[in-house]
């Protein structure tokens, strides 16, 4: 099964529809603007549809597959996912980066008195980062093995441990 991205004026996605493989492979094959066109005439574009351009289920070109929002970067032949957040930007791999590195310690792992095992839960906070750029991701212990015993303290990741305030 293969599938076609609908982009609007701003090369946005607004819908992704499935096309037979057959009718690829007769007219254009795989990645053809001919079976773009084809695709195109058997499945009229919506309202603010302007084209079609396909995209692969297993990521096999054009970086990766294209969902309901993600942008088509004709220049670089990809489909790139939306910004997360105001802060992330694009890295060399065309991937969105927090300008603070992801938690490298999501464990504690055992605690020999308690019997406890502690896990990071834990998410991107903009506004935490606009106010302090040093930080941005904001989490929780949980303790795994005692459910009633819960840290309740709000932890921020500064890049290489998890503090509080």
């Amino acid at each position: 099964m293969a599938h076609f991205a609908e982009l609007d004026s701003n090369n946005i996605v607004i819908e992704v529809k499935k096309a037979c493989n057959i009718d690829i492979q007769n007219n254009g094959g795989e990645q053809s603007e001919q079976a773009a066109t084809h695709f195109k005439s058997v499945c009229p574009l919506s309202e603010n549809g302007i084209k079609y351009v396909q995209t692969s289920y297993n990521d096999n070109f054009r970086k990766q597959y294209a969902g309901v929002g993600y942008f088509y970067d004709s220049t670089k032949d990809k489909f790139l996912s939306p910004q997360p957040y105001p802060s992330w930007s694009l890295d060399s791999n065309d991937d969105w980066q927090p300008p603070v590195p992801e938690p490298t310690i999501t464990t504690d792992g055992s605690d020999p008195i308690e019997t406890a095992v502690w896990v990071w839960s834990y998410g991107w906070d903009e506004d935490v980062y606009q106010a302090d750029n040093t930080k941005g991701w904001k989490g929780k212990k949980m303790n795994l093995n005692n459910t009633d015993h819960t840290d309740t303290a709000t932890y921020y990741w500064n890049g290489t441990d998890w503090v509080t305030e």
